[in-house]
Parts: structure tokens; C-alpha cells; sequence
């Protein structure tokens, strides 16, 4: 009985917001075919504020792992230390630097253009329970902070690999992609809606394109990190 009690004032608000917004919609559409129609700039310009409203938006999620060795030598004796680190790397989308002039409409051939900010990079989000340590000990490790203090420099230099391998030219393609995706969407919905059904929302990056791309997974393994890893010290010595 409490529970229905409950529901009821809860059912009948949603029965009222539902009738509102109908009732609204229902105006909207008369007051635009008295007056010629609706206005795709208005529609885009009113899906251009509620994409700033979100502020920032995630298009893509990588995970990466890093490789990284230090070693240190202190009075003729000297110790290693590796470690293997995976992290979540997040590309987002600043929609509240979108602004009036990135939206373009033409008329002619009922296309929407819109200039996106480019893709930052947030993270990365470290997975400290699948992280992996290991070193060659020995007594420098025994006696002094060594181990310490190479675990410190690891983890540095791992956090900065993963945002150097983040910022490589194919999960930025695939960011880019996705962002524009998400933002054609965005405003080809409410554009086709209102009754532009034939009209195009074409979204780009200030001179950087992306190539469409079908290959969305680019988790790495642990082997083939530590060979990824290899690869670039073997590429590194030869500088």
C-alpha cells in the first residue's frame, strides 16, 4: 500500500510532463508551418547549446601498456628493475568550445558543417592491480634505496610512454572518427525530426582529417608490449 502510495504522485508527474511536451511539440510545429517551416539554423543553433551544456564528452577508451627497465650502480655493484604497467587512456571532446560561427548551414545542398575543437587526451588511469615489478636484487638493492628509487623512475617514465603511445597516429584517427560521429548524430537528430530528412551533417576537425577505420580494438598484450618495448630500445640504440 506505502508503495502505491508512492508511485502514484510519481506516475501522475510523468503523465503531466509527457502531455506538456506533446502539447509543446504539437506548438512548436503548428507556429512553424504558419510561419514557413521550421528554421534548420534555429534547430542547430538550439542543438549547438545543448551539446555545450555537456561540456566535455568521451568519444574513445584505449588501454595501453608500458615497458619500462632503470637501472643504478653505486660503488662497483649495480641493480635493475622492470615494470609492466597497463593503463586506461580516455579522448574526449570539449563541446563547450564550440562555438555560433562552428556551425555553418548551407542551404543549397542542406548540409550542416561543423568545426570540432581537437580530441584531448585524459588519463591515463593507471591499473595498479595488474601492474608487474621485477628486479635482479642484489646487495645494492639489499643495503641502500635503490629498488625504491627505480621504481619511482618507472613509474614516470610508464606513465609517460602510455601518454606518448596514446597520442600515436592511429588511436588519434580512430578518436577523431569517432567524435565526428558522435557530433554528426548529435545534430542530424533533431535536424531530421523537424522534417529535413534528406539533410547531411558533416562534422571536421580544423586541418586534421581522420580515414575511416574499422579496427576499434587496440587493447595490447603483455607479450606484445614487452616486444613493442624492445623493439623501441632496439630503434633507440641505433640513433
Amino acid at each position: 500500500m506505502d508503495r502505491d502510495r508512492i508511485r502514484l504522485p510519481l506516475l501522475i508527474g510523468a503523465v503531466v510532463v509527457a502531455l506538456l511536451l506533446g502539447l509543446a511539440l504539437g506548438g512548436a510545429g503548428l507556429v512553424g508551418s504558419l510561419f514557413g517551416g521550421p528554421d534548420p539554423r534555429a534547430i542547430a543553433t538550439s542543438s549547438l547549446e545543448s551539446m555545450r551544456a555537456q561540456n566535455r564528452l568521451v568519444v574513445f577508451v584505449a588501454r595501453y601498456v608500458s615497458v619500462t627497465s632503470a637501472s643504478q650502480s653505486r660503488l662497483g655493484l649495480s641493480t635493475e628493475r622492470t615494470l609492466i604497467l597497463p593503463g586506461d587512456v580516455r579522448y574526449e571532446l570539449d563541446l563547450s568550445k564550440l562555438a555560433q560561427d562552428d556551425v555553418k548551414w548551407d542551404k543549397g545542398s542542406k548540409t550542416l558543417f561543423v568545426r570540432l575543437p581537437d580530441v584531448e587526451i585524459a588519463g591515463p588511469d593507471v591499473d595498479l592491480t595488474s601492474a608487474r615489478e621485477y628486479g635482479s636484487g642484489g646487495l645494492l638493492a639489499t643495503f641502500t634505496d635503490a629498488e625504491q628509487v627505480l621504481d619511482q623512475a618507472n613509474r614516470a617514465k610508464a606513465v609517460a610512454d602510455l601518454r606518448n603511445q596514446a597520442r600515436g597516429d592511429v588511436p588519434m584517427r580512430l578518436a577523431r572518427q569517432s567524435a565526428r560521429q558522435a557530433v554528426e548524430r548529435s545534430f542530424a537528430m533533431p535536424l531530421k525530426a523537424a522534417g529535413f530528412s534528406n539533410a547531411k551533417v558533416i562534422a571536421r576537425f580544423s586541418g586534421k582529417e581522420a580515414a575511416d577505420t574499422s579496427v576499434w580494438d587496440i587493447s595490447t598484450s603483455y607479450e606484445n608490449a614487452v616486444a613493442e618495448a624492445k623493439r623501441r630500445e632496439a630503434a633507440q640504440g641505433q640513433k
